[in-house]
């Protein structure tokens, strides 16, 4: 690969899906405080709320998340609807 072409903090990075707690390494220059022990190595790490292990699209398992009873809401008007 050619010399100069990457930045300088361009490292090893944990990216950790806080939904399921899967891990993977990769590559970033993302600005991180926080460090995981990783294979037996300590890494920064960078939290992620989802990742490819945890969407619906990926998994295509499908998750409602309710704010106020709106999921119940809707169910019910469309289950009127149906009849």
């Amino acid at each position: 690969m050619k010399e100069g072409l990457h930045p300088e903090n361009y490292r090893p990075v944990v990216f950790k899906d806080m939904s399921n707690g899967d891990m993977f390494l990769s590559r970033s220059t993302c600005k991180t405080t926080d460090t995981v022990i990783f294979e037996g190595e300590e890494y920064p790490v960078v939290k992620l709320e989802i990742s490819s292990t945890s969407h619906p699209f990926y998994t295509g398992k499908s998750k409602l998340v309710d704010t106020a009873g709106r999921v119940d809401k809707f169910m019910s008007r469309y289950a009127r609807s149906r009849k």
